[in-house]
């Protein structure tokens, strides 16, 4: 029995009879759609929606080194999901955090790489420029920083931060300036500050990628 004092999220069963579009799926079709998704999206069978973006794709990949199981992982991979990024990529431990994701990591295109090494070689190979984020000593304000277009931001885990060999394999390395007590920002955060960055320089291109992101 459904609480009528719980909020519901989505739509319900859709009325018959249904619109004649391969893109949909019959099940949501029939039970309704609770998944947190744009209205574009609603009924769309996953395969579809991650077709559909894979036209829009932004030309920024997200790396974020797992040695810690760090909780931080899924909600980096989330906000990923917002800016629809090229490609998020988990460096070391193929396991990792999913929680914070909500499922989102089904939208993006998720890449494994053993260590550092394995992911520097892929992005030189396809002209991605790996640019490290952390507030250690040489890094520039990410507020006057010029992001590249085909960029890679790169983070640490929560705690210790980059790595020593992901930091020489960087073209550059970002800081966000704080003026508070504490010496560093959450991990999640500061991934969500230099995306955004990233995206006031390289705004979408096509007519109506802009849209206003849903906050839970």
């Amino acid at each position: 029995m459904i609480d009528p004092t719980v909020p519901t999220v989505g739509v319900g069963p859709h009325p018959e009879p249904w619109p004649d579009d391969d893109r949909l799926d019959p099940a949501l079709l029939a039970g309704g759609d609770r998944r947190n998704v744009v209205d574009r999206y609603r009924y769309w069978r996953l395969e579809a929606i991650v077709a559909d973006l894979d036209d829009s794709r932004s030309r920024l990949h997200v790396a974020i080194q797992n040695w810690e199981h760090d909780f931080n992982i899924g909600s980096i991979v989330r906000t990923a999901n917002a800016f629809n990024v090229a490609g998020v990529h988990i460096v070391g431990r193929r396991r990792w955090n999913r929680r914070g994701a909500m499922v989102t990591d089904r939208y993006l295109h998720v890449h494994h790489h053993a260590d550092e090494a394995e992911l520097l070689d892929w992005l030189r190979e396809r002209g991605v420029t790996p640019v490290g984020v952390d507030n250690l000593p040489g890094s520039v304000p990410l507020e006057t920083a010029q992001l590249p277009a085909d960029c890679c931001l790169v983070f640490g885990s929560e705690g210790p931060g980059l790595t020593d060999s992901m930091v020489a394999g960087c073209d550059a390395l970002v800081a966000i300036t704080q003026t508070g007590s504490t010496r560093s920002m959450n991990a999640g955060a500061a991934a969500a500050i230099a995306m955004y960055h990233w995206r006031l320089q390289h705004p979408p291109v096509a007519a109506g990628m802009v849209g206003v992101a849903d906050v839970e």
